[in-house]
């Protein structure tokens, strides 16, 4: 059980430093806004041309509840915009308004700017490991979760 534990600790460590370099990298560039809790959400809208909520929060681990919060705070603050789907009228999609877009930019440049910090630090080769093991992880822990997969 001690490995688990440590992993999760790691992970959590990992991430924490992560998120404050690149909400400090942000805020350096006028972005005083943010929470690092929003960063995730905006990453997933950055790259993908308007999501439903749903889709967000599953990217994300998020629950509705959160999604909402989250979303009205995005929008309310100029990031987001949320739209009607063209299918189906009954789904909100969300995306980026003309601040949004510029946020994305910096978004983008401060993420590329972060990864090249850690590739120094680690090479480039040990983080697409890295980065490969965790979805491997990811991916398989939410099969088995979701009955599609066997326990070992």
């Amino acid at each position: 059980m001690k490995k688990i534990s440590q992993i999760g600790s790691l992970l959590k460590r990992i991430y924490r430093l992560y998120s404050g370099e690149l909400l400090d990298i942000l805020q350096q560039k006028g972005f005083t806004d943010l929470r690092p809790s929003f960063l995730e959400v905006l990453l997933y809208i950055c790259e993908n041309e308007g999501p439903s909520i749903k889709e967000i929060g599953f990217a994300c681990g998020l629950k509705k509840q959160t999604m909402t919060s989250h979303l009205n705070e995005l929008e309310a603050r100029g990031y987001i915009i949320r739209k009607l789907s063209d299918r189906d009228r009954r789904e909100q999609k969300i995306f980026l308004t003309d601040y949004g877009q510029k946020f994305k930019l910096y978004l983008m440049e401060a993420t590329s700017e972060i990864e090249n910090e850690y590739s120094k630090i680690i090479g480039e080769v040990e983080l697409d490991r890295v980065e490969h093991l965790l979805k491997n992880f990811h991916t398989k822990i939410n099969s088995v979760q979701n009955n599609e997969l066997p326990m070992l």
